[in-house]
Formats: C-alpha cells, structure tokens, sequence
C-alpha cells in the first residue's frame, strides 16, 4: 500500500517541478504581500514590528491559497481521479499524500522563507524564530483545510474564488493561534507554550479529520 502513495508523492513533486512549481509562485506573492505592507501602513519600525507577525501569517495563508484549487482538478482532468476511486490504497490515504506533496512544495518554502521576509518587517530574532516555529506547525493545517475547499469545487471551472470562500472561515482558529504564539514569544500576557500547543492540536487534528471529508467530496464529485 506504501507504493503507489510514494509514487502519488513523488509525481505530484515531479509535476510541480515541471511546471515552474507552486513553491516560486508562492514566495513571490508572499514577497509581494510583505513588501507593500510598508507602504500602505507607513514606514514606522516599531508598527510594523509589533504587527510584522500578523502580517507575515497572513501573507502565508493567502500564499498557500494559490494553487489549492488546482489540488484535484488536474487529477480530475486527466483520469487520474477515477484510478484513485479504483486503486487498491484507500481514496483518504491518496488524498493524504497529495497533501503532504503540496505543502513540501508550497507550506515548506513558506515557512522557509518567512525568516528573510521578517527582517523587512523589523522583527527580531526571537519574534523571527516565533513566526517560522508557528508556520512549520500550522501551514500544514492550511493545506488539509484547503484540501477539503478543493475537493468540494473540483467538478466547478474556475472554482478557486468559492474554493477560498469557504476555506478562509476554517483556517481563522489557525491564523489566531499562529499569531498568538509568535506574539506570545516577544512579551504578552500569555506564554508561548499554550497557544503553539493549541497551534499543534489543530494541526493534528486536520491530519485525522480532513483526509476524510475531502476524499467524501471527492467520492460526491464522482457520483
């Protein structure tokens, strides 16, 4: 069973790869979002580095966003859909595995990323190690809460604007817990621990729960 979700993994990096992958397309909107923060709310150090963790957590979420709505559809497109309902790995476990695909090309360079795009936003060291620590553990939220959107708009063209509507209001408990902790991390009233726990609990449990609902709209679609 391990084989052909390995083989899943691999081709959807491979088709990332090939077609200029999400991952540029990700960082460079992140880029984009981060820069023009300066110039919309003034170039004032200690604003921007008492919100620059909301700003690069939001920038992140929308980033991750991007190529979402193209998570099924290729597949759906091209047959391969029809061969995951047929296949002898369980339809939640190919669902699982073109998720973790994703967020290796999209979650990852993110979160990689968010430490130099930081420095723009006059953050700290700490507040800097703060906000990469929060994205390793919630973007991964963000791709199976994503999941699910991209599921349920498959069969619709040009479904990506109603795919994020409904995938935005889900990921509001990951976008405040995230920011929580990396605030909590520079001074607050609360300590970092709780909410990157909290952070960490909703992670886990998108990885027990989404797989689910997404290959159930999957299996809808296909009815």
């Amino acid at each position: 069973m391990n084989s052909p979700l390995l083989a899943l993994f691999l081709r959807d990096l491979r088709v990332a790869r090939r077609i200029g992958g999400s991952a540029t397309m990700g960082v460079v909107f992140f880029l984009v979002m981060v820069s023009i923060v300066p110039f919309a709310i003034g170039p004032d150090p200690n604003l921007l580095a008492r919100i620059g963790p909301a700003i690069l957590w939001i920038a992140a979420l929308l980033a991750s966003l991007l190529c979402l709505d193209r998570l099924f559809q290729a597949d759906l497109e091209d047959g391969s859909l029809d061969l995951f309902h047929l296949g002898r790995a369980p339809l939640e476990l190919a669902v699982l595995a073109k998720c973790a695909a994703h967020w290796v090309t999209t979650g990852l360079p993110l979160t990689l990323a968010a430490p130099f795009l930081g420095l723009m936003l006059q953050q700290e060291e700490t507040a800097l190690a703060a906000v990469t620590l929060t994205l390793l553990a919630g973007t991964p939220a963000l791709t199976l809460v994503g999941a699910i959107g991209a599921a349920a708009t498959v069969t619709l063209r040009r479904g990506g604007l109603l795919m994020a509507l409904l995938v935005l209001p889900l990921t509001i408990p990951v976008l405040i817990f995230g920011v929580s902790a990396a605030e909590a991390a520079t001074g607050g009233t609360v300590s970092f621990a709780a909410p990157f726990a909290i952070l960490c609990a909703i992670s886990l449990g998108a990885l027990a729960l989404c797989p689910f609902a997404a290959a159930a709209a999957l299996r809808s679609a296909g009815e």
